[in-house]
């Protein structure tokens, strides 16, 4: 199917955990011939992956200049660049952006702008152009019908407590396990109803969006979550539209002459351990890990005695020497493989050896892992990876791992969620789950059909405005 010559503006919250999965829609929908201008600032744009060739009739990055406030470290344009208390700071600078985005629009008049839930300012700038906004989820819709409809974003009237956030909300209709732990409930709260030195809080900027797009568009497909869809449209009252869960394409990713050359002893290494036998441990970019639960970590894979190959991120202000407990490489290297940066993640997931994953329950990796079928040791960390780790059990492909009360976690627990989910019996159900969801998570055929839809929904969305 080819589309009309139709044109999309994208213009995602400054996280790659969002960047990449608006790259990722880009780039399948200008592949079906629809034009697309990919709006971030410079140093975001440059750290992105190349436009694919065969694309660049369709695609383009733009910039717009990021602005200096106070409190935000020079260089910084992402949150990878920086501690969990200077965001605040970036979604200053962000609203910052409304007056070069509307000088942007000027010069290029776009068909429709795909938002994410920050730029609470866009959808009155574009109405200026008569321009339509649509709301980009990079969340599940298990985690927009957690947060509830826009008059509950706004106000938190109906869960005035943070004990009120343990448990699934009233307006979920059917049996759901979707809520956060204990401790980690008054940060959500916080996160979403107080406002932080922008002057607004997270659920406003959504709310606002929300009440002022023509319809939203989710990260996600019916085989997986379709109930959670279908409540999500009701609380909107918007047409929700799901594009799929847009898989990464590995030959995309890196070039794969430098990963075999250089991750050579690591492939060489899991050709030698037996099939679904060692797991695979990463908590991606986002996520900066304390050194005693880095320590806890290491302790935890040693102690399963099942092969590891973890990937590792480092502190910025922990010493190399410092980074695992004295000896624990000496102890475990027959057994694991460690490395300190970036990972062929994909290829590594891919391997026949490796049988699980023990990872933060971030919904990108989780759409890589289950994409080869692996079962989940879920060990969530921050924003809404809690929520996906309860999804992941109530859909009986994850296993989480017993926390403490203040949130902490044991290394006794991690290693015996370990073996729970990759060897011992009870674990078995799990792994037969995890691998039926090969055929949802990474059915390219299926991923086709969503991209179908989505623009059949577009000219058909277009017709109708033009008639009026």
């Amino acid at each position: 199917m080819r589309a009309e010559k139709y044109h999309i503006m994208m213009f995602p919250w400054l996280a790659f955990g969002h960047m990449i999965p608006f790259l990722e829609l880009s780039k399948q929908l200008a592949a079906k011939g629809i034009l697309i201008s990919y709006v971030s600032t410079p140093k975001n744009l440059q750290r992105l992956p190349q436009i694919p060739s065969n694309l660049e009739a369709e695609m383009k990055f733009l910039e717009i200049p990021m602005p200096q406030v106070e409190g935000l470290p020079e260089g910084c344009e992402a949150t990878i660049d920086l501690q969990q208390d200077q965001i605040q700071f970036l979604k200053k600078a962000y609203d910052m952006l409304a007056e070069p985005f509307e000088c942007l629009l000027k010069k290029v008049w776009p068909d429709l702008i795909l938002i994410d839930f920050a730029p609470y300012w866009i959808p009155e700038i574009a109405a200026k152009f008569g321009v339509l906004t649509a709301f980009f989820s990079v969340y599940t819709a298990a985690t927009l019908a957690y947060l509830g409809p826009p008059d509950e974003l706004k106000s938190g009237k109906r869960r005035p407590n943070a004990v009120d956030y343990t448990r699934p909300p009233d307006w979920i209709p059917f049996p759901s396990l979707v809520a956060h732990r204990l401790d980690y409930a008054p940060r959500t709260m916080h996160n979403v109803h107080s406002p932080d030195s922008s002057g607004v809080s997270g659920g406003q900027r959504a709310a606002k969006i929300l009440e002022e797009c023509s319809f939203v568009v989710v990260r996600s497909c019916e085989g997986f979550e379709g109930e959670y869809i279908c409540l999500v449209e009701e609380l909107y009252k918007r047409p929700v539209l799901p594009v799929g869960v847009l898989p990464p394409v590995p030959e995309e990713n890196k070039n794969n002459t430098a990963i075999n050359s250089s991750w050579i002893n690591t492939f060489k290494w899991l050709d030698r351990q037996k099939p679904k036998s060692a797991v695979f441990v990463g908590f991606g970019s986002e996520y900066k890990m304390p050194v005693e639960q880095i320590h806890e970590l290491a302790f935890s894979l040693e102690l399963s005695r099942l092969p590891f190959v973890w990937i590792l991120r480092k502190p910025h202000d922990v010493d190399s020497s410092d980074l695992l407990p004295p000896g624990f490489r000496n102890r475990t290297l027959s057994q694991g493989i460690i490395f300190v940066g970036w990972a062929p993640q994909l290829e590594i997931l891919a391997h026949p050896a490796i049988g699980g994953c023990l990872f933060h329950s971030g919904w990108g990796t989780i759409i890589e892992s289950l994409g080869f079928g692996h079962p989940l040791i879920l060990l969530p960390m921050v924003v809404d990876q809690g929520l996906n780790a309860k999804l992941l059990v109530e859909k009986k492909v994850g296993y989480e791992v017993p926390r403490n009360e203040d949130g902490s976690f044991s290394r006794e627990t991690v290693a015996e969620s370990i073996r729970r989910v990759l060897a011992a019996p009870e674990g078995e159900q799990l792994r037969l789950n995890a691998a039926h969801m090969r055929s949802v998570f990474n059915n390219q055929k299926r991923q086709d059909y969503y991209i179908n839809k989505f623009i059949e929904h577009l000219k058909k969305y277009n017709e109708l405005n033009s008639k009026k």
